[in-house]
């Protein structure tokens, strides 16, 4: 296995693909280089003297500046490098397609077929709280239930809390709403137990408006308030509702039907390396047979973001995704914070260094395909192909916002591993064969391997027949742990 890598021949760093000291010696382009500092794992080395102001080339872009002069075998990192980035932009159309080129095949998913004709890749029982008040009721009918009825002929039974409902203004209030409303709808639920208390903000009239038509055998509503005993009331509920939805079998559907989101977290150097463009590849592969992926992180497309907008469908697609990048930057900007505060410092730790660092390898997600259409936060998802999604960088936020728009799975690829799941399976990819072998409790799929010798497309192979396996009932670490959560995205004030 190589040292290093260089990602693009324009690039004037390479990556450590292991551990540098200070007077270790490599080849790069034919030339000998001399390390002048230790450098970390997954960091980036000057491989020609850089001088001050000058940009620093990674993935053949701008990544930003060096802000002093760098010497070739030298580390670049946050030492020496600042980001290019500041305010908002005035972007022009231009359009520049690719074409995919990959071949139709007839895979199908087992999945459960539902009777609005969205297919669902599990068959769960849910409690969705209206507001956060019933959020100790709404478990002690969960415990209660597992307790008495052992369901084993379902995939899973859930509470959903969360702390609104009530005292929001607003978006937040229609937001909180919409959310709630398309967990209702979602097919991997087989059925949903609405719980509400009574005086909240987020009335069930209310809420039924956002939901729209249902099914009555399978979406049930009570609210505390209204009955001696909510806790006795609503296990029965449960118990009806579950003998609905315990006969539901899984069946052969195709892969068109899936809906996968694209999210990244606790990233590193190796992320725009390996994990990255392995979900970009498998995006490319749904998109030729027919299904859909919604790429989220706004605040992670900032720097790459005209890649994104060269690839939109027509002028329409092109002025949403413009609206979409600079609404979240006047968002930052209307409460007087730094549009560019990123990376974290774990992103740090990992050898990314600026914004346009970590976005020009998060966007790679996305893959090639053209940009169909771009939704607003807590949209349904409309148009097959790829879209763009309304949600901030936040891991729990941006996976349960790619859930709220009907995926049925995320793919979240990581360097540094993270434990939780979202209401939808969240499938951990890793970037790197370390964490995959530490963290086998958390970690699903190790992209590492693409550093390992394997190629993509042995890889791709691979990762397109587990995601197969996962839309088919195999749980993902998160699930088997009992980690499911939904976080709610809060813009404005608290009454």
């Amino acid at each position: 296995m190589a040292d290093f890598i260089k990602i693009n021949p324009v690039d004037n760093v390479v990556i450590a693909l292991k551990d540098f000291s200070a007077g270790d010696k490599l080849v790069v382009d034919g030339q000998e280089l001399e390390i002048k500092n230790d450098i970390p794992k997954g960091h980036k080395i000057a491989v020609l003297a850089i001088g001050e102001n000058e940009d620093i080339i990674k993935y053949g872009a701008p990544i930003g500046h060096a802000t002093q002069s760098i010497a070739a075998g030298e580390h670049i990192h946050v030492q020496n490098l600042k980001t290019n980035l500041s305010g908002t932009i005035d972007y022009s159309f231009n359009q520049k397609l690719n074409e995919l080129n990959i071949s139709k095949r007839n895979l199908t998913f087992q999945g459960y077929k539902r009777s609005n004709g969205k297919s669902g890749i599990r068959n769960e029982l849910w409690i969705v709280p209206t507001v956060g008040c019933v959020n100790g009721q709404a478990q002690r009918i969960i415990d209660l239930f597992k307790a008495e009825m052992a369901p084993e002929d379902i995939d899973s039974v859930d509470v959903f809390k969360h702390s609104y409902g009530c005292s929001q203004l607003g978006d937040d209030h229609i937001n909180t709403q919409k959310a709630l409303a398309d967990v209702i709808n979602h097919p991997n639920a087989g059925g949903v137990f609405v719980l509400g208390l009574g005086c909240e903000n987020n009335q069930i009239d209310h809420l039924k408006k956002f939901i729209g038509n249902y099914d009555q055998n399978r979406v049930r509503f009570l609210a505390a308030q209204d009955v001696d005993d909510e806790i006795e009331a609503g296990l029965e509920i449960m118990k009806e509702i579950y003998e609905v939805m315990r006969h539901d079998k899984r069946e052969a559907i195709p892969v068109s039907e899936l809906n996968i989101g694209l999210k990244c977290g606790a990233s590193d150097g190796f992320s725009g390396i390996t994990a990255n463009p392995l979900v970009g590849a498998f995006s490319d592969f749904l998109v030729a047979q027919g299904g859909a992926t919604i790429l989220t992180e706004v605040t992670e497309m900032f720097g790459a973001e005209t890649l994104l907008m060269e690839r939109a469908q027509n002028k329409e697609v092109f002025d949403k995704t413009v609206s979409l990048i600079n609404d979240f930057k006047d968002y930052y900007l209307q409460h007087d914070l730094p549009v560019y505060e990123n990376p974290s410092p774990g992103n740090k730790k990992g050898g990314i260094s600026t914004l346009e660092d970590k976005s020009l390898g998060c966007t790679q997600k996305g893959g090639t395909a053209t940009v169909m259409d771009v939704l607003k936060y807590a949209e349904p998802i409309k148009s097959k192909g790829l879209n763009l999604l309304s949600a901030p960088g936040n891991d729990l936020v941006a996976s349960s916002a790619l859930g709220f728009s009907g995926c049925q799975m995320v793919l979240f690829t990581t360097g540094r591993g993270t434990p939780f799941g979202s209401f939808v399976p969240t499938m951990k990819i890793s970037t790197n064969t370390d964490i995959y072998n530490r963290k086998k409790n958390w970690i699903d799929f190790n992209a590492g391997q693409l550093l390992d010798g394997k190629t993509m497309e042995e890889v791709l192979d691979e990762f397109i027949d587990f995601i197969i396996e996962v839309a088919s009932g195999k749980q993902l670490n998160h699930e088997k742990s009992g980690f499911k959560e939904i976080a709610i995205f809060k813009t404005g004030v608290t009454l």
